[in-house]
C-alpha cells in the first residue's frame, strides 16, 4: 500500500460519461474514486489503463448509456 491523502471534490462530469464510469467501477468491483485515480495515473505515465476485455465492457456500457462523445469532444463540450 502507498500512503496518500484523499480529498472530497466537486468534480463536474458529463452525465452519460459518469454513468459509464460508475458502471465500469461496479464491473471492476472498485470505487469510482479508485477508478478515476487509476485512469489518471496511467494517463500521466502514457500507459493504457484498460485491457482489451475491459475496453469491450466499456463499449457495451457506452451503448447502454448512450455515450457518443469521443476524446476529440473533450474540450468542446458546452452545457445545455
Amino acid at each position: 500500500m502507498v500512503p496518500g491523502e484523499r480529498t472530497q471534490t466537486g468534480l463536474r462530469v458529463e452525465k452519460n460519461l459518469l454513468k459509464v464510469l460508475k458502471g465500469l467501477a461496479e464491473y471492476l468491483d472498485m470505487s469510482l474514486g479508485d477508478l478515476v485515480e487509476g485512469i489518471t495515473l496511467h494517463a500521466f505515465e502514457g500507459r493504457v489503463p484498460f485491457s482489451s476485455e475491459t475496453l469491450e465492457k466499456i463499449g457495451q456500457l457506452k451503448s447502454v448509456y448512450g455515450l457518443t462523445m469521443t476524446a476529440d469532444d473533450a474540450h468542446r463540450l458546452v452545457d445545455r
